[in-house]
């Protein structure tokens, strides 16, 4: 008789929103890792902060990727004069407010020349992500300042930057880059509905398949239920589909291993990385 094929321990993907709500959840893609197939188990949605932080306080086991920024860059904190380590910088950070946050930013922006108003980590340019100090399209200073102090009260464990409970492992990650790699700059989502139009569907459609038939650098296939398929190709937001590329790239750092899971050896402490960059 042939032996079940082994999987790997729990796996999420987190598609973030600030301000979570009814109409713009934040999207859990929970699954598994078995031969080189990411399977999809369920998709979970939270409508507040609250209830994300206490899902993410819960006793088990995970490996997950976020999509939202955990550290900000070097150069802007320490022209603040804000705490160089990880944790003091972020409980800093936490205790500001959002008005607090635009201002001080936008004054560190004017004072800069055009072309180089925003401080950036020192991946962005890799892995093509928004600076993370960046508070609007998209407002990702603002998902740093909401999330990340619940991964810290969380005592969950990010790699290079903090210590916590190494049965829940997390990951900054950034569906962007994958999605880049399969289909290109085509758009294909929105949270207009006048822009929720056919082109993004198609996108959407060539993308989930991309990831079935894993054509990716990474090695990995998703596997889905047809109704798993449908239910991200007409989510027309991209969240539902943004969570599963993070689930994507957290089995791929779960492969990597502890205690790096695929982070280069020289990661700034106070930054961060995104896995797969």
């Amino acid at each position: 008789m042939a032996q079940p094929e082994e999987r790997s321990p729990p796996l999420l993907g987190c598609d973030l929103s600030s301000s979570p709500s009814r109409r713009k959840a934040i999207v859990l893609a929970l699954g598994h890792e078995a031969g080189g197939c990411v399977v999809l188990a369920n998709l979970e949605r939270f409508e507040s902060l609250r209830a994300f932080g206490e899902w993410l306080v819960e006793p088990r086991e995970w490996v997950g990727g976020f999509d939202f920024p955990f550290g900000l860059p070097r150069e802007l904190v320490e022209h603040l004069g804000w705490p160089l380590q990880w944790r003091d910088c972020i409980t800093h950070y936490a205790q500001l407010t959002r008005a607090d946050i635009r201002s001080t930013f936008a004054r560190f922006c004017d004072a800069r020349p055009v072309g180089g108003k925003f401080a950036h980590r020192a991946f962005d340019k890799l892995a093509g992500s928004s600076p993370s100090m960046k508070w609007v399209n998209p407002p990702v200073a603002y998902m740093l300042h909401a999330a990340v102090p619940l991964l810290l009260a969380a005592g969950v464990h990010i790699p290079g930057l903090h210590a916590g409970d190494q049965r829940r492992v997390a990951l900054e990650a950034y569906p962007g880059l994958l999605a880049r790699e399969l289909i290109g700059r085509r758009s294909y989502k929105s949270d207009e509905k006048a822009r929720q139009n056919a082109d993004r569907l198609i996108a959407r459609k060539d993308l989930i398949t991309a990831l079935e038939k894993g054509r990716t650098r990474l090695g990995l296939r998703l596997k889905l239920t047809n109704a798993q398929h449908d239910v991200l190709a007409q989510d027309a937001s991209g969240d539902s589909l943004d969570a599963v590329l993070c689930l994507v790239q957290a089995a791929w750092a779960q492969r990597q291993g502890a205690p790096r899971y695929g982070l280069p050896e020289q990661v700034d402490a106070l930054e961060g990385w995104i896995i797969t960059a």
